[in-house]
């Protein structure tokens, strides 16, 4: 169906070009604003939700909570507009991938990593309930991530402000399942601590690359956030810190009385643990939920101290055994869990029929199947199951057990047991060297004699008609993945065939070149081409996604509808920023000269109180390879960082605590009482 709002330009300013998200309640559109000289993104309100004053009122938040918030960690408002017709908010456009895709490409992603995201997370965050906003639906989803590692919170659209609004129960368990505090599944009183306990579920989701509770129906997993105790994270991967855990941990209680008690708090405990990563905390936890394991033995500790040199790391977090008793009170508490599950019920069949509505009316409901186990199975059965391949396709990693035998599969991920969409990308780790093949020259064969070729192979297929000028009729034009791509056994491959020549000649636009990916593809699905291969060359010095070549060559004049090929910069030998804020020692109140040395070369310096700021931002550009940054404070070395342009992360190699070299009274900045003289 045409989208009626690409190509108009609304308020005679804002040209909108492509789609490129759609919410519960909004499109949201990239657009060029031609006033300001810059591309834009405008959420606008769904057409069906335009008279519904409830959707009126959240969409009408969203604008008020971000327009309140300018932090390098929040997306910019830069205009608004609820006329009669249309409402809209327009945005900064950012050019990155959410939190979630990273999350899914990388799998458990290196702690540092984790940390580095989560601080910014926090200190947007810190911000919206300074200003009585809470976001009420973080997670990964709503989490841009821009390629200099730079993280922005979206997506205020179920924000509610403390003083001035009440709030109803559906409104209340309106986020995402998996993300949601215990509170907010109940249907309780929210406050900041929910937003507090979803940062921690992300945090647990990137350390160990899951999520704490999965089930194959959201009542399901609100029940889980009430009851459930997760595995705790170093059990799914050792390589965590015990501090980091206990961070995470303490993030995600049940109560919200014994999570940390503002942003700000858990910021200052993950700073902490920043500067020393074998700091371990001694927090009270109270896991007075049922545990996965009720044999596990359950030891409690002393909790006298918040911190300890020395900790096992095979310790077990407190749990209080809660009794129930055959008594009245005993039977309300029954009754409120039945009340509990009912309300949670109806809350998420409402939320999905929601969200869902459009589709259930047109019969297109996504098709959901369950997850098999894959584990222990041998990949050559698998892709041999026609039910498997007509479900699923197949990402293949090798892995390495000389236990197992050849060609078993080691892991698979998502794993068994839950329910997904049909057609889903499963990762499965094959034991042993996978076996990889160029994609076979089936150029200009026939469908049939092509598809017996990719059968030889144990490659999967699937066709589409396509105009050409030159191929025959009924043979194959190309391939994609494209002729001599490396691919596994069990790949899909799609067979372009050729429909012969179309009656209406067009031109392939001019100046494509040197254009973004998204651009490219825009602009010639507007003109009724197909897009083809699109192949990334490593060689490039263009930054990622930007257009080297077309094949058909800009200018050419071809069928209306001929399959483009295009080929992209990888990136990876284009210029890359990469950004990090440095915390400062707390509990200085004082000037400290910082120096900064870029492989043993001194670049820069400069004077910070971290009174007045607690932290300090690097950025440095380079195309590969690593750089070394040592940084001084008053000519001591504090922190020696690893700046990495292939993997594009920033590492702490190590710190070191700071000794202020004046006493109170000797620095001539300085008072006695050790208070900062402004008026020497």
């Amino acid at each position: 169906m045409e989208d009626r709002f690409i190509g108009k330009r609304l308020d005679g300013r804002y040209e909108i070009h492509d789609l490129i998200g759609v919410g519960g309640m909004a499109y949201v559109y990239r657009a060029y604003d031609r006033v300001e000289d810059r591309w834009v993104a405008i959420k606008i309100l769904k057409e069906e939700f335009s008279n519904n004053s409830e959707f009126l009122r959240r969409f009408r938040n969203e604008s008020r909570a971000i327009a309140m918030l300018s932090h390098p960690n929040t997306v910019k408002v830069y205009d608004v507009s609820f006329g009669d017709q249309i409402q809209y908010i327009v945005m900064e456009y950012i050019d990155g991938i959410t939190l979630k895709q990273y999350i899914e490409q990388e799998g458990a992603i290196r702690w540092n990593e984790a940390v580095h995201f989560t601080a910014q997370i926090l200190a947007a965050l810190e911000l919206a309930h300074s200003k009585g906003i809470i976001h009420r639906d973080i997670k990964p989803q709503n989490i841009m991530l821009l390629q200099n590692g730079t993280i922005k919170v979206a997506d205020f659209g179920i924000a509610r402000f403390l003083q001035s609004e009440t709030t109803t129960m559906t409104d209340k368990a309106i986020g995402s399942v998996h993300y949601i505090a215990p509170e907010q599944a109940r249907g309780d009183y929210i406050t900041d601590k929910a937003d507090i306990y979803s940062v921690g579920v992300m945090l647990y989701e990137m350390l160990t690359g899951r999520l704490p509770f999965e089930a194959d129906n959201a009542v399901s997993v609100a029940l889980m956030q009430l009851q459930a105790k997760p595995v705790m994270p170093r059990e799914l991967n050792p390589a965590i810190p015990v501090g980091l855990e206990q961070i995470t941990m303490k993030a995600m209680e049940k109560s919200p009385m014994d999570r940390f008690q503002s942003a700000g708090e858990m910021l200052d405990d993950l700073e902490a643990f920043r500067r020393n990563p074998n700091m371990v905390f001694r927090y009270d936890l109270q896991t007075n939920v049922v545990p996965y394991d009720s044999s596990r033995r359950i030891d409690s500790y002393d909790n006298s101290s918040r911190f300890t040199p020395t900790y096992e790391d095979d310790y077990e977090y407190e749990e209080e055994l809660v009794r129930s008793r055959r008594s009245a009170k005993g039977a309300m508490v029954v009754k409120g869990i039945i009340a509990a599950v009912v309300i949670v019920a109806i809350i998420f069949g409402g939320f999905y029929l929601m969200q869902n509505w459009e589709n259930l009316l047109a019969g297109e409901e996504d098709v959901q199947v369950e997850m098999p186990q894959f584990e222990g199975q041998l990949y050559s059965d698998i892709i041999e199951n026609s039910e498997y391949t007509e479900n699923f396709t197949f990402k293949i990693l090798e892995g390495n057990d000389p236990d197992k035998q050849p060609g078993e599969i080691l892991k698979q991920s998502p794993k068994s047991g839950i329910m997904v969409k049909k057609g889903r990308e499963v990762e499965l780790t094959v034991n042993g060297e996978v076996k990889k093949f160029p994609v076979p020259d089936v150029l200009n064969y026939s469908q049939a004699d092509a598809i017996a070729v990719l059968k030889q192979y144990n490659l999967a297929y699937k066709s589409e008609n396509v105009p050409d000028d030159e191929i025959e009729l009924g043979k194959v034009v190309s391939t994609d993945p494209p002729i001599g791509t490396e691919v596994t056994e069990g790949t899909v491959i799609t067979l372009r065939i050729s429909k012969g020549p179309a009656k209406k000649k067009v031109k392939v636009p001019d100046d494509l070149n040197g254009k973004l990916l998204y651009d490219v593809t825009s602009i010639l699905e507007d003109r009724g081409f197909t897009i083809g291969s699109i192949t990334r060359d490593d060689n490039s010095t263009e930054r990622a996604d930007v257009v080297i070549s077309t094949s058909p060559a800009s200018g050419s004049e071809v069928s209306e509808g001929t399959v483009v090929d295009i080929v992209v910069s990888s990136g990876k030998n284009s210029p890359k920023d990469l950004s990090y804020s440095v915390g400062l020692p707390s509990g200085v109140d004082r000037n400290i000269v910082l120096q900064v040395y870029r492989n043993g070369t001194w670049v820069q310096s400069d004077t910070v109180n971290p009174a007045y700021s607690g932290t300090y931002s690097l950025t440095f550009t380079g195309t590969s390879g690593t750089d070394t940054v040592v940084i001084e404070l008053d000519e001591q070395r504090y922190m020696q960082l690893e700046f990495n342009y292939d993997s594009q992360t920033v590492n702490v190699i190590s710190v070191s605590e700071y000794v202020p070299p004046y006493e109170p009274g000797e620095d001539p900045d300085v008072d006695v009482d050790g208070s900062l003289d402004v008026n020497p």
